[in-house]
């Protein structure tokens, strides 16, 4: 069994609380996902984030291939952290850790993801070439997208 792990750091020129209110939003995903990848938030977003929240998806990550994506917010500590995993969809594990730290002129953003991919095999000799550079292209995403709401550290 092999688990993969993608882990980005990112700095932003704001402040803690303007950060974490930004995250810790299950609405803003949309904003921050491609939008070929019909990112749509089906239901668990109503709420502000906390522990236990089961938040569904549904999400067109390759192939045109829509795929529910079922996520629990597991852990967190209000403006520190907080952990999602996935209870159903694309992968066989999905473990999402997102830790806010103030730095100097901003905070630091950092995103440890630890994962595996479904079918044995087929799946490990798939990762390096489909699902690890989608991965990056989608956090890569992310980093740029942020940096145009938020500007450059």
């Amino acid at each position: 069994m092999k688990i993969y792990t993608l882990h980005k750091k990112q700095n932003l020129p704001i402040s803690v609380e303007k950060a974490w209110e930004f995250l810790s939003s299950p609405k803003n995903l949309k904003t921050i996902t491609p939008d070929y990848m019909g990112f749509n938030i089906l239901s668990g977003a109503e709420k502000p984030m906390f522990p236990g929240q089961i938040i569904q998806y549904i999400v067109t990550p390759i192939l045109g291939i829509k795929t529910k994506w079922v996520t629990e917010i597991t852990h967190v500590k209000d403006k520190e952290y907080f952990v999602d995993e996935q209870r159903f969809g694309p992968y066989s594990l999905w473990h999402h850790k997102h830790f806010i730290k103030k730095i100097d002129g901003g905070v630091e953003m950092e995103d440890i993801i630890d994962y595996k991919v479904p079918m044995g095999i087929l799946g490990q000799l798939v990762h390096p070439i489909l699902v690890k550079p989608k991965l990056e292209e989608i956090f890569n995403y992310r980093t740029k997208k942020l940096e145009e709401l938020f500007g450059t550290y």
